[in-house]
């Protein structure tokens, strides 16, 4: 009992922290090197996809095409974007202009050369042995891979989430000391009553039993 009282929220502060870590924005400061369309069969895969783009035929759904970006960071490592639409689905980016951000990114394009370096903003995870891209959401160009992104909406979400925590431990404070609390001591004081009287009647039918016996001596 002692490992499933920590193993249970452990658990749950996994999940949570994965589906933040998933659906927050986040910003990559890369240099294009392509685009690309390629036609997919999604699978078990297709929970990290999102719905096709809006306007189009939703029955092609686990078969269509797929819009990419390839980049590679300031380190040289490689990594490719989806370009997909959220529409009004979910993450709630409400996102419909994944054709304009596809041709966006292929002005961007660039090479070692005469770099151009853009910042990313995306969500999602990168795994190849499940196939599975960062959605691009933005793309911003600036002058240098050293170029310093604050997260400014991450902030603003933690703070509201936080401020949200401390609001509801407050109510449920006052919920408990005016109404949880109270009821607890009625109840405590009633089973009190309850074995006070019982109590008492035990004491009584012991007594007169003993005078019955007594009695019988007598």
């Amino acid at each position: 009992m002692r490992y499933l009282k920590w193993t249970v929220p452990a658990v749950a502060a996994l999940l949570v922290v994965s589906f933040l870590h998933y659906t927050l924005p986040r910003h990559d400061v890369v240099r294009i090197v392509g685009t690309n369309t390629q036609r997919m069969d999604l699978g078990e895969n297709a929970f990290f996809f999102a719905s096709p783009d809006a306007g189009t035929n939703t029955a092609t759904a686990g078969n269509r095409d797929i819009k990419f970006i390839n980049a590679v960071r300031p380190n040289g490592k490689t990594i490719v974007y989806r370009n997909e639409d959220t529409g009004w689905g979910w993450p709630p980016y409400f996102k419909v202009n994944s054709f304009d951000i596809q041709a966006k990114a292929t002005d961007l394009t660039s090479t070692e050369a005469e770099p151009k370096w853009v910042v990313v903003t995306r969500y999602g995870w990168r795994n190849q042995l499940f196939t599975t891209f960062p959605n691009a959401v933005k793309l911003r160009e600036v002058a240098s891979p050293e170029v310093t992104v604050i997260p400014w909406f991450n902030i603003f979400f933690f703070v509201a989430l936080g401020g949200l925590a401390i609001l509801v431990r407050g109510m449920w404070m006052q919920f408990r000391e005016r109404t949880i609390d109270p009821a607890l001591e009625d109840v405590g004081d009633a089973w009190d009553r309850e074995s006070g009287l019982a109590r008492k009647r035990t004491r009584t039918n012991v007594g007169r039993f003993k005078a019955w016996m007594r009695s019988l001596r007598s």
